[in-house]
């Protein structure tokens, strides 16, 4: 991870862009009818479609050997605690979002076996979409944090709502784990920055800076297994 002075900067906004276009997707969903099936489905195919070629277009201008993150995009969100909507790509990220755009356009194109709530179905489909590129791309404590929650929205609904047979026990026990291990994650997010304050005088949430901190083993032990349990 590099810090804020090494990071490759973009003024395209194609990691945004590719972010939130399954979010539109989804938002347009609610003025579609309820009946409208194959409307629903046409504009989910074509926002999921959208997003992996956004991705496609991302794979394109990521230089292939160079080090570090690149794409970066930062803007200042809550200055007084140092956290930024951060996000950028790296050569493991880049894989990772190629895979989850394809996967989430042949989920929408498979979709003809889901005949309830088929708008609301698709809706959960791009939400989550959203939830798991931003959290791919973030690189920034609390933008991860958010983007990780509103992942695990659609995918409560997802289980509860279309699952198997036990889908309701299923849905109560992953919103239980889910919800244990976010207020751990969380509070392993916060103790980061407020350590960064302690040792650097200022606090923040972007992960190139948390790689300069420095912690005896207990302290590692503690935050390793609180994001691990999450």
């Amino acid at each position: 991870m590099v810090g804020l002075s090494q990071l490759a900067m973009s003024g395209s906004y194609l990691l945004s862009v590719l972010i939130f276009t399954p979010l539109v997707g989804a938002l347009l969903l609610f003025f579609v009818r309820p009946e409208s099936q194959t409307l629903a489905r046409l504009v989910s195919l074509v926002f999921a479609g959208a997003a992996f070629v956004f991705s496609l277009i991302v794979l394109r201008d990521f230089e292939v050997g160079r080090q570090g993150m690149q794409l970066g995009e930062i803007s200042q969100w809550i200055p007084s605690i140092g956290a930024r909507y951060a996000v950028a790509v790296d050569g493991i990220s880049i894989w990772l979002i190629v895979l989850t755009t394809l996967l989430t356009f042949l989920v929408v194109l498979a979709s003809s076996s889901v005949s309830e709530r088929v708008r609301a179905y698709l809706g959960c489909v791009l939400l989550l979409e959203t939830g798991m590129l931003g959290a791919f791309l973030a690189i920034d404590g609390l933008t991860f944090y958010l983007f990780y929650e509103l992942m695990l929205i659609p995918m409560y609904f997802l289980i509860g709502v279309w699952g198997g047979k036990r889908r309701i026990y299923a849905a109560l026990k992953f919103f239980l784990y889910t919800a244990l291990g976010s207020l751990l994650m969380l509070v392993s997010i916060v103790y980061l920055a407020w350590q960064h304050q302690a040792q650097f005088g200022e606090m923040s949430f972007f992960l190139g800076d948390w790689m300069a901190l420095r912690f005896d083993f207990f302290e590692e032990v503690m935050l390793f297994a609180a994001f691990a349990f999450a």
